[in-house]
């Protein structure tokens, strides 16, 4: 369709605005994960990682927009594991044993996540010697700026395959997918400062943000076997925790006033 005639037609603007928000909701998974990456780098460091990853993600996902047709040959089974999975309660089997190509992205890229959430879990668990700066917490994790960037596009790769992979099953036309893909990192890129900020600032953040991520990544896995968890619950019990938890923020921030006020009450 003439790229007009597209813009004239309402059904593109529909499908236009629905693939934008669903871009931006699916871009959360890899937003909180550059967040958290990169809060580990050093205060300069920072900024240009988040502006770099996002922008990584941005070319890959434009470059493979222009491969439709091969992205599509992703869901192809090529391999089938050797093993008879299990009935579930309405007799169907419980997982898929053939894989594709894109089911082993997923699964890939949902065992990474699995460990690097597993990981920071336990780092942050972990009674340490004292408070260090980003720099050093950096280099006692093993994180500079080039590996920061190598685990950014590793994930890059896992959510934009299956960004484009939700834009093919939603629009034909590429004009929108691609209007859709820029305006969604774009977004990403001016929540990504704040976002980074507001979880730095609040280190019980970050723990309910890495168990987000652990939960991200069993469903990645999950999915790679065809076993399809509704997205719909996975972001109501993401919203549902983060409410839960601004309240716990605010309930402890009355507390701290309030002890604040009775120490000195000229405050």
């Amino acid at each position: 369709m003439p790229l007009l005639a597209l813009a004239q037609d309402p059904a593109a603007w529909a499908a236009l605005v629905t693939l934008i928000v669903m871009e931006v909701v699916l871009g959360i998974d890899n937003l909180i994960f550059i967040s958290i990456l990169t809060n580990r780098l050093a205060d300069a460091q920072r900024g240009p990682a988040r502006r770099l990853g996002i922008g990584l993600a941005l070319i890959l996902r434009l470059a493979l927009l222009s491969t439709i047709a091969w992205i599509a040959s992703l869901t192809h089974p090529i391999l089938t594991l050797p093993l008879t999975p299990p009935l579930n309660q309405e007799g169907h089997p419980a997982f898929d044993p053939a894989l594709s190509w894109r089911d082993l992205i997923l699964l890939a890229g949902g065992l990474f996540l699995v460990w690097k959430a597993t990981r920071e879990i336990h780092e942050n668990m972990t009674p340490g010697e004292g408070h260090v700066g980003p720099a050093s917490a950096a280099a006692a994790a093993g994180l500079n700026f080039a590996g920061a960037i190598v685990q950014i596009l590793l994930l890059d790769i896992v959510f934009s395959i299956d960004s484009i992979l939700t834009a093919i099953g939603m629009t034909e036309h590429l004009p929108i997918m691609i209007v859709a893909v820029i305006v969604a990192v774009g977004l990403m890129m001016l929540a990504s400062g704040p976002l980074a900020r507001f979880i730095e600032r609040n280190p019980s953040i970050v723990m309910l943000a890495l168990g987000f991520l652990l939960m991200i990544g069993m469903v990645l896995i999950a999915d790679a076997f065809g076993v399809h968890v509704p997205k719909a619950y996975i972001y109501v019990a993401m919203a549902f925790s983060a409410f839960v938890e601004g309240l716990n923020m605010a309930s402890r921030r009355r507390r701290e006033a309030v002890e604040a006020r009775s120490r000195d009450p000229a405050i």
